[in-house]
């Protein structure tokens, strides 16, 4: 009996107040297929609950469309503005808890692990990660108006990576 690798659809965000990217991936064994990406826009105006709400009515619409296997969320950058953190850190946190809703697991990433597993290099500039990101994905061309989509993105490629490298470790001759 052949083994036959299991399939995985990743969900991947990049957290934000103003603009919320989403990259979705199917992989199996060694092979990564685009599935697509989205962003949610919100206006600088609206309230900080309001942006909470329609970040959480999103994620779950997203889940709802795709049913991802599991969610990669980049962990927010350490600035030095402590209130745009504490924003950004609920903003997370209300993905999270959709994705907890639907009981899909969750694994965080720093934006450079990100990098690190998509280029090698974890001061790669958002080009270089997007032209990796091009290259592995087998040249498929994804659009998206912000760079945060392909954040999201890239979350999800690399949490397949460093899944696929897990498993192999686990078990040599197979892939998950």
């Amino acid at each position: 009996m052949k083994f036959k690798p299991r399939e995985y659809i990743i969900l991947g965000i990049d957290t934000g107040t103003q603009i919320m990217g989403f990259g979705l991936i199917k992989g199996r064994g060694p092979n990564i297929e685009f599935l697509g990406v989205d962003e949610l826009l919100i206006q600088k105006s609206y309230n900080h609950n309001f942006k909470l709400k329609k970040i959480f009515e999103k994620s779950l619409e997203i889940i709802d469309r795709y049913i991802p296997d599991e969610l990669a969320i980049e962990e927010p950058f350490l600035g030095r503005n402590i209130q745009s953190m504490l924003k950004l850190s609920r903003a997370q946190g209300v993905a999270i808890a959709a994705a907890i809703y639907k009981n899909i697991p969750i694994t965080a990433y720093s934006p450079r692990k990100i990098k690190i597993s998509i280029t090698g290099n974890g001061n790669s500039s958002k080009e270089q990660v997007i032209c990796m990101l091009k290259y592995i994905l087998g040249g498929k061309k994804f659009t998206y108006r912000n760079l945060d989509a392909s954040d999201g993105l890239a979350a999800a490629v690399c949490h397949y990576i460093n899944l696929n490298v897990y498993m192999r470790m686990r078990n040599p001759n197979t892939y998950f």
